[in-house]
């Protein structure tokens, strides 16, 4: 069986959206529910966290399945953000765990990924995301936004 590589980009911004895409014949992306941030204050004390999710399902799949994430345009996954009015940046980051310790990216320089993992048969299984925007920040009002690209490999 050979290893195939999809990719679906998604926006992040204030209201982070994932867009559902197709991970090929074999495995399928489901759905997706966005990671939203609501609106942040620059006078929070407190880091604004949110979560979102990857819903997925294989059929016949009896190779591992890994989903990593792209840098978006910070050029660097440890270091994501938004862009904003007048070339400010918000920044974020999205992790694989709840504890919001492991930054997800490709599994290299330091990020980690999901997977890999032999899927179920014609099981749908949802992954989580985990977002942050850390607090102390001073930006203007406006809007923020990203594009994160994200890649199902099997």
């Amino acid at each position: 069986m050979t290893r195939r590589n999809r990719a679906a980009a998604f926006a992040v911004a204030g209201v982070c959206g994932l867009l559902p895409g197709l991970a090929g014949a074999i495995c399928q992306i489901r759905s997706t529910m966005g990671v939203s941030f609501g609106t942040y204050l620059t006078t929070d004390l407190l880091p604004r966290d949110s979560a979102g999710s990857i819903t997925y399902r294989c059929e016949g799949q009896s190779t591992p399945i890994t989903i990593d994430f792209s840098a978006g345009g910070s050029g660097t996954p440890l270091a994501r953000s938004m862009a904003g009015p007048g070339a400010q940046r918000l920044e974020y980051n999205l992790y694989v765990d709840a504890t919001r310790l492991i930054v997800w990216g490709n599994g290299t320089s330091g990020t980690g990924r999901y997977g890999p993992v032999i899927p179920l048969f014609g099981v749908e299984v949802t992954v989580p995301i985990f977002g942050r925007i850390p607090a102390g920040q001073t930006i203007p009002a406006g809007a923020y936004a990203d594009t994160v690209v994200m890649t199902v490999t099997f």
